[in-house]
């Protein structure tokens, strides 16, 4: 039981990071016209964090 809820804490923070790290004040850090290999730097950097959020809840349900 203890494992569970611990799991899904570790699910609502990593959330609220996804989110926050999507929100408007980041995101315009990003918004540039700079490219980085012909790509977007706004566009490397979405697609970069719901990589990163996939890939942290994938290692987080499967501990």
């Amino acid at each position: 039981m203890l494992k569970a809820t611990l799991t899904g804490q570790r699910l609502v923070a990593l959330f609220l990071l996804g989110w926050a790290l999507v929100n408007y004040p980041i995101l315009s850090v990003f918004d540039t016209a700079q490219a980085w290999f012909g790509v977007p730097a706004l566009y490397l950097y979405v697609f970069g964090v719901w990589a990163a959020v996939i890939a942290l809840m994938a290692w987080i349900i499967e501990r």
